[in-house]
């Protein structure tokens, strides 16, 4: 079932002219239920003109805060942060998810680390929090954050970004690249590029030292600094990264046309969630499990169901299924049967899944 409380925002203040960030009084007698780890996100529920409208946020606050914290950029179009920014005000109450994610790696207090860190736009919020938390619980560590806007006044966090800087002195290093605005350094100029990332790993990132990378933007961004960083030599296990607004390449749409024409019509689904059982035949008018069982009346976790979040995560029981798209799930988890349920089209007469995972 899928689990929301009624959380009362504490605070709310614009961070830029397009982005707001929520604090919110978690009760202390839910703390527990929403402990969360660096990188992690909260799925945020509200009915809009009637709709059950959820959407995923990444926690730009630290565990070592004891703060609940997200950023909402409004997108235009976009229902949900257009209705944070129209409408939610301090005192209002959300309902809220319990924290979720596994952008991140643990924390390693004896060790000195060296962290690089890529952020655009709001993806900034995920790799703030790493940053506080890591520079925090590792006295010995340090980051290189490189991050994209398009101009000074649009660059989220900055101020909070700068006063750690000079918190931990030595041991943050930043680099703005805006694309609206002249840089007097022409490295830091414009996107990222394949020529700049060559140049930042022969002249600023010391790739043989590095421990961690963490990515968070669009997916052509991730992909690209992805890449060129293998091609420098830093070892894809060491790089990690979480998608948002990502749109579906021409290879996520050729592979869902091919996965859409193994699906079994009429299905017999079962879903195990919370020790209780629900049946339902898929209608042929979702091809995903999840949107199947939401329609049967099922209530399930879910988010961004673009395969990007991982709300909706469950293992397969029995049966078998395909996923049209993931960027959530790594290969051990693949390799245990977990799917995403928002991508997952059914391969075979009969299916059971189980959302205790």
């Amino acid at each position: 079932m899928a689990k929301f409380h009624s959380i009362k925002v504490q605070d709310i203040h614009r961070e830029t002219k397009d982005c707001s960030v929520l604090s919110f009084d978690i009760p202390v007698d839910l703390k527990d239920e929403f402990k969360y780890a660096h990188g992690q996100h909260l799925t945020l529920r509200a009915f809009i003109d009637g709709q059950d409208v959820r959407r995923s946020y990444s926690l730009c606050s630290s565990p070592v805060e004891d703060q609940w914290r997200v950023a909402v950029k409004r997108i235009n179009g976009g229902l949900f942060s257009s209705y944070v920014h129209e409408n939610v005000k301090k005192g209002d109450v959300l309902d809220i998810m319990p924290p979720n994610g596994i952008f991140n790696t643990p924390i390693a207090p004896d060790k000195a680390k060296n962290y690089i860190v890529f952020a655009a736009g709001s993806g900034i919020t995920p790799i703030l929090s790493i940053i506080k938390t890591h520079l925090a619980l590792e006295p010995d560590s340090k980051f290189q954050l490189f991050y994209l806007n398009r101009s000074v006044k649009s660059i989220i966090f900055k101020e909070e970004i700068e006063q750690l800087k000079n918190r931990y002195f030595g041991r943050l290093e930043i680099f703005h690249f805006l694309t609206k605005e002249h840089r007097s350094i022409e490295l830091l100029n414009g996107r990222f590029t394949e020529e700049k990332l060559q140049t930042l790993a022969k002249s600023i990132i010391d790739v043989p030292a590095v421990d961690e990378c963490f990515i968070c933007g669009p997916e052509s961004m991730i992909f690209l600094i992805r890449d060129e960083l293998v091609k420098a030599g830093l070892s894809k296990d060491k790089i990690h990264f979480e998608l948002f607004n990502t749109g579906h390449s021409e290879a996520d749409q050729q592979r869902t046309k091919q996965i859409l024409e193994k699906k079994v019509e009429g299905t017999e689904v079962t879903i195990i969630d919370g020790g209780k059982e629900f049946h339902f035949v898929m209608d042929d008018d979702f091809d995903n499990i999840l949107d199947g069982a939401l329609a049967a009346g099922a209530d399930l976790p879910f988010a961004c169901k673009g395969g990007v979040c991982s709300t909706c995560k469950c293992k397969v029981v029995e049966g078998t299924v395909e996923m049209k798209i993931n960027y959530a799930l790594d290969e051990k988890e693949v390799a245990q049967n977990l799917v995403l349920s928002c991508q997952a089209v059914p391969t075979s007469g009969k299916v059971v899944v189980d959302f205790a995972v």
